[in-house]
C-alpha cells in the first residue's frame, strides 16, 4: 500500500512534474477536484493521462451562483469518468456566492450523487448546522467525504455518525489546530483520509510554500503521532480507505450517466 492523496487541485501546467514528485515520495494515487466548469474539465483531462490519478466534478460554493447546469454533462459524456460529486457544499466565511444559492447548488449537487451512486465531498466552513440540514434532507450519500475537515470532535462525530469518511489536511500539523487534532483522534481508522488541498494548506514545517501531493505523508505522520501508532497503519488504512471511498474498480467497470 502506498500514499493516497484524497484530495488536491492539479494544475495542467505543473501535472507532469507535480505527479512525479508524488511518486518519488510514495504517494502513487490522488485525486484531483473540480470546482467549476472549468477546473472539472482540467481535473478529467489530467486523470486521463495519468494511472494513478483520479477526478471529480463539482460546484464549489464559492462557485455556487454559477448553478448546477454547468456542469452536470461532465457525468457520463467522456472518456475518463468523474469518481465523485464535489467539491461541493457551504462556505459561509467568505460567501463568495449567496446563501440562497450555495444551498441550492449544494443540494442539488447532494441529489446527483444519490440519483448517480457516486461518492459526494463536501467543503464546509463556518456552516455545520446547515451542511447536517441539507444532507439530512437530501439523504446522505452512501460515500461521503468531509474534505479538509476543521470541525472538532463533536462535529467528527456527526460526520462519522451518517456514515461519512473525514479526510485531514495539512491543519493537522498546525500549533494552533487543537481542536482539529483532537477531532483525528477520536475518528475510527476505518473513517480517516488524508490530503494536501494542493496547492493550499501547505503541512508545517513548510507552511506557507506552496502545496504539493508529495507532502500528503507529513500530514499521515502527524494522524500517526496524534493517534500514537506506526505511520505505516495510518498509510496503509487511509489508503484502502480512499480505495474504498471512492469505490474506484466499480466506478471503472460501470460509469454512471445522467
Amino acid at each position: 500500500m502506498t500514499w493516497f492523496d484524497s484530495h488536491c487541485h492539479v494544475p495542467s501546467a505543473d501535472a507532469d512534474q507535480i505527479v512525479e514528485d508524488a511518486a518519488a515520495a510514495g504517494v502513487e494515487s490522488l485525486v484531483t477536484v473540480g470546482c467549476d466548469r472549468a477546473t472539472s474539465m482540467e481535473a478529467l483531462q489530467i486523470a486521463a493521462r495519468f494511472a494513478g490519478v483520479h477526478a471529480t466534478v463539482g460546484l464549489h460554493p464559492h462557485e455556487a451562483r454559477h448553478g448546477v447546469d454547468t456542469i452536470i454533462d461532465l457525468f457520463g459524456s467522456g472518456p475518463v469518468q468523474p469518481v465523485a460529486v464535489g467539491e461541493c457544499g457551504l462556505d459561509y466565511h467568505y460567501d463568495h456566492s449567496p446563501r440562497d444559492s450555495q444551498r441550492e447548488a449544494f443540494g442539488a449537487q447532494i441529489a446527483l450523487a444519490n440519483r448517480l451512486a457516486l461518492p459526494l465531498v463536501v467543503h464546509t466552513r463556518e456552516a455545520w448546522e446547515d451542511t447536517f440540514d441539507l444532507l439530512d434532507a437530501e439523504g446522505v450519500p452512501e460515500r461521503t467525504i468531509f474534505h479538509c475537515f476543521t470541525g472538532g470532535p463533536d462535529e467528527a462525530q456527526a460526520c462519522v455518525d451518517r456514515g461519512a469518511y473525514v479526510s485531514f489536511s495539512g491543519i493537522v500539523t498546525f500549533k494552533a489546530a487543537a481542536e482539529v487534532q483532537a477531532a483525528a483522534v477520536v475518528v475510527p481508522l476505518d473513517r480517516v483520509l488524508v490530503e494536501t488541498d494542493s496547492p493550499f494548506l501547505a503541512p508545517m514545517p513548510n507552511r506557507g510554500q506552496r502545496n504539493r501531493p508529495a507532502w500528503v505523508p507529513i500530514v499521515g505522520a502527524r494522524l500517526a503521532e496524534l493517534r500514537d501508532v506506526p505511520v505505516k497503519t495510518i498509510r496503509d488504512a487511509t489508503g484502502s480507505n480512499a480505495i474504498a471511498a471512492f469505490d474506484l474498480t466499480l466506478n471503472a467497470a460501470a460509469p454512471p450517466t445522467c
